[in-house]
């Protein structure tokens, strides 16, 4: 498969940087956190969204090709194939669609035995504006994609605020209630997709992703943010998330499928 990209200009955005919430355990020194008084403005949303953070690349599928972190040039590494495969059969369905998700051939730290593809979709941008999360499902499903695994709101966030500097103990009751458990509790267990590390087989999942449920621009809201962060948006990680090291790229493992008939169009190695 070879890839027409134009030289030293970005064919797309790339993914902008979502934050951590401050009670986020398995962060670097790169990353960064939601400022104080975040959580009153996600209390005040119509409707939010707690999906699971799975652990795979971050991926994009638009028009031009299919890309990685970066979008001046269409990603070509082995563990993109059966999504550059996908990319063919899709691309002229896209326009100005631009779908994100975790691309889950490669395993990383997390493996999963309940993959039901490749590639489980996030958020879809159309003209710089990130559309809702049932524009996400609708389009998800229009492509033959699932979305990452979606939990149940069942207790409002704003039932659980209150305008005082315990912002964090407020939000972790509130993913207690929705969780059935503390959420550092929550992510040592297999999550909706049987998460295990591969070395030790011990169950886990990477963590969880809280956004608007509405569509929204980048930065929009009254969150100060950099112009290249979220504000509708953050993410909670578990401790000690092994980053994928350097050595990956020499050793990586494809994941398996539960449902590997779905997916017969792949031509493997």
């Amino acid at each position: 498969m070879i890839f027409i990209t134009r030289p030293c200009m970005s064919l797309s955005t790339k993914y902008n940087r979502s934050l951590h919430a401050q009670i986020s355990l398995g962060t670097t020194s790169d990353d960064r956190f939601m400022p104080n008084g975040y959580l009153k403005y996600f209390a005040e949303l119509e409707q939010l969204v707690l999906t699971e953070k799975l652990d795979g690349q971050n991926n994009c599928f638009n028009k031009y090709g299919l890309f990685a972190r970066s979008h001046t040039a269409a990603s070509v590494h082995s563990w993109d194939k059966p999504l550059v495969q996908r990319w063919e059969l899709i691309k002229n369905e896209l326009n100005d669609l631009e779908v994100f998700g975790e691309n889950m051939y490669g395993i990383h730290s997390i493996a999963y035995r309940k993959l039901e593809s490749y590639f489980y979709v996030f958020a879809v941008r159309e003209n710089g504006r990130w559309l809702s999360w049932e524009e996400v499902k609708f389009y998800a499903a229009l492509l033959d994609f699932p979305t990452v695994p979606e939990i149940k709101i069942k207790e409002k966030l704003s039932n659980f605020y209150k305008e005082d500097k315990k912002e964090n103990v407020h939000l972790a009751s509130w993913l207690n209630a929705n969780l059935g458990m503390s959420w550092e509790e929550s992510v040592a267990s297999q999550g909706m997709l049987d998460g295990y590390e591969p070395k030790s087989g011990a169950a886990c999942s990477e963590g969880f992703v809280i956004r608007n449920a509405n569509a929204f621009d980048t930065n929009e809201g009254p969150i100060p943010v950099a112009i290249n962060e979220f504000n509708n948006l953050f993410k909670l990680v578990r401790a000690k998330h092994v980053k994928t090291d350097v050595h990956w790229t020499k050793n990586w493992e494809a994941a398996k499928l539960v449902n590997y008939e779905k997916y017969k169009w792949i031509k493997m190695f």
